[in-house]
């Protein structure tokens, strides 16, 4: 009882310092683009989410993306955009962790990382479509995406892969099982 507590806990703890830190790279580590209909952002903020959904799974990578970029939404003044990143960004952990939790391989974190890009650019096409009411004007949306995965893309592989190494960290991951 007292171990299962203990797990909770630390389920807990490892929620919120995801959430925090996707929030802060998504606050402090971001470029405005003037090319989109909306002015854009570029931003470190999927580095922290596709590491925890890569190592902690399905849930942990949907709250900490999810609750961390919308919580960016609203604080950074782009709070229309909020309800959308909430869903967005959480499909995407979800889909990162989700993959990853069954396939334990490069390939597969390759694979896990070009879904949340596809589930990136469709879902914010459709974010902006909706919000803008022009179904033309989210195109000028779809490079930044690629751009924002790709870059994380590059920074997370070689994270993870050095992390996977690490007992603690695949203990507690293979423990949650």
């Amino acid at each position: 009882m007292e171990q299962q507590s203990f797990s909770q806990t630390k389920q807990l703890v490892y929620a919120a310092l995801g959430i925090a830190l996707v929030f802060i790279c998504t606050v402090f580590v971001n470029v405005r683009l003037p090319i989109a209909a909306n002015g854009g952002l570029i931003h470190l903020g999927n580095v922290p989410l596709f590491i925890i959904a890569i190592l902690y799974g399905r849930y942990l990578g949907a709250l900490a993306g999810g609750i961390g970029m919308a919580l960016f939404d609203v604080v950074g003044g782009w709070f229309l955009w909020a309800p959308f990143t909430l869903v967005i960004v959480g499909l995407m952990g979800y889909t990162v962790g989700a993959i990853c939790e069954k396939h334990r391989s490069l390939t597969a974190y390759v694979l896990a990382l070009a879904a949340a890009c596809l589930i990136k650019v469709v879902g914010y096409y459709g974010a902006e479509g909706v919000i803008y009411g022009n179904w033309l004007a989210p195109m000028t949306s779809v490079p930044g995406n690629f751009v924002q995965i790709g870059v994380a893309s590059v920074i997370v592989l070689p994270i993870v892969a050095k992390l996977r190494k690490h007992v603690a960290v695949v203990s507690w991951a293979a423990s949650r099982k």
